[in-house]
């Protein structure tokens, strides 16, 4: 719980905060004085007066942050400060300043992304390790152990890119061609593929298990490499390196297979034959019990041996500083073209809004990706970044995307939208934007 709430106040934090800095940047380069920059909402728990007297605050809800600026529109204005004012400045100004939030955040994932890419990045070949019978890969001659090169036109060097592409092709009506080649580097070789709006209302956990295959690894022997302190296996006499060569009977080749068979017997005594260097023991072990997403299973406390990957399936590039700047723009480009895709295909009902996801779902995916290292945190708050652009821009009232459309359509009519009008569209927009935050909310609570 601790970490899932650091590593959302830590990434969002980031987010919003640099996001206002966009606001409060283009606002004093358009002379407009800015009366307060908030980090978080509710009661200041830091303040600090800079010169300008823009009053920078802390507060104690780190979820979120604002620009406050001279307005006349809130309160009367001193006749000396009236040229310092929002309102006062060209439509075109304050469409530069509404919009430096969104385009802060594009430009913060693309420093993020490129810092990953001078940090170096590495991946896991495409390479199949299962083929699922009726699935859109079934339509095709891949083999398991061959490698995708390319989906849909789109070249794929990972799983992540494969990833990526699949997400693409969420409610695809049509043919799609993949190429994949051979194993052992093999000769290459293309197949069509026909969908029929291809996950169309779907919640899929996993779209390259949708997609029919699912990646490589190398099998885990049921090796032991430790075994834990005060658990059932040490109570049973396990040691490190014994290997399980079967369990009541039943052949052991794989660690899934120890896996399996213990968390089906909780608090049943198993008889296991172990291989502890030239000799065969026997040993009972009585797993202990554990609930797990609402079902009792067994647990013995023992860790295994990690399997060795074969190092031409580990894929490394370094980028120099230069080429790190052009991975940044490109990656954050694919993800405002995907963010983007995907809210069309929702508002086309090709994708559920049982997709969307609050403040639960964003929390445990910071967390996971803390846990994955630097570099996954570090993708993680990158998208996140887009996101939060791409959805500050969608024209809705009470985002940056609204004001930027009553923006607009001053500078084609020459004139403000009335207030009356503005007043009304802000209420709704707000109606939509708790509904949505309610949809999504709910979301979360029924994934727990």
């Amino acid at each position: 719980m601790i970490q899932n709430v650091l590593s959302i106040v830590v990434a969002l934090g980031l987010l919003i905060t640099f996001h206002e800095f966009g606001h409060f940047f283009v606002a004093r380069r358009c002379g407009v004085k800015v009366l307060r920059f908030s980090v978080g909402f509710g009661k200041p728990i830091y303040r600090y007066v800079g010169k300008t007297g823009t009053e920078y605050t802390l507060a104690m809800i780190p979820l979120g942050g604002y620009v406050r600026m001279l307005d006349e529109r809130e309160g009367n204005v001193p006749e000396t400060l009236r040229d310092q004012t929002f309102n006062s400045k060209t439509v075109w100004q304050r469409i530069a300043i509404v919009a430096a939030g969104p385009v802060a955040n594009f430009i913060l994932a693309i420093v993020i992304y490129g810092l990953v890419a001078l940090l170096g990045v590495q991946s896991i070949a495409p390479k199949v390790g299962n083929i699922s019978t009726n699935s859109p890969v079934s339509q095709t001659q891949l083999q398991i152990g061959d490698e995708f090169v390319a989906i849909a036109g789109e070249s794929v060097a990972s799983w992540e890119d494969v990833n990526l592409v699949l997400a693409s092709l969420i409610g695809k009506t049509g043919t799609i061609m993949v190429r994949y080649q051979s194993e052992g580097g093999g000769s290459l070789h293309e197949d069509a593929i026909h969908f029929d709006r291809w996950l169309v209302g779907e919640e899929p956990d996993n779209l390259i298990r949708a997609f029919g295959v699912s990646p490589w690894q190398p099998e885990v022997l049921p090796i032991v490499a430790q075994v834990v302190a005060g658990g059932a296996a040490e109570s049973a006499g396990f040691l490190a390196d014994d290997q399980i060569l079967a369990i009541n009977g039943v052949v052991i080749k794989n660690w899934q297979q120890v896996v399996s068979l213990v968390q089906k017997s909780p608090n049943k005594a198993l008889r296991i034959e172990v291989q502890r260097q030239q000799n065969v023991t026997v040993l009972t072990l009585t797993p202990n019990s554990m609930e797990q997403n609402g079902r009792v299973i067994g647990y013995a406390g023992l860790a295994v041996v990690p399997p060795k990957w074969d190092d031409s399936l580990i894929r490394e590039r370094q980028y120099g500083v230069f080429e790190s700047l052009n991975y940044g723009v490109e990656q954050t480009y694919k993800m405002v073209s995907l963010t983007v895709s995907s809210i069309g295909k929702m508002l086309q009902g090709l994708i559920s809004v049982d997709n969307l996801s609050g403040p639960i779902t964003i929390a445990k995916v910071a967390s996971a990706s803390a846990d994955s290292g630097l570099q996954s945190f570090l993708k993680f708050m990158a998208y996140l970044s887009v996101s939060l652009g791409v959805l500050n821009l969608l024209p809705i009232p009470m985002l940056d995307g609204g004001h930027l459309l009553f923006f607009g359509i001053e500078a084609i009519r020459r004139k403000p939208v009335s207030e009356k009008i503005q007043g009304l569209a802000y209420r709704l927009g707000a109606s939509l934007l708790f509904a949505l935050m309610a949809v999504a909310i709910f979301n979360d609570i029924a994934r727990l």
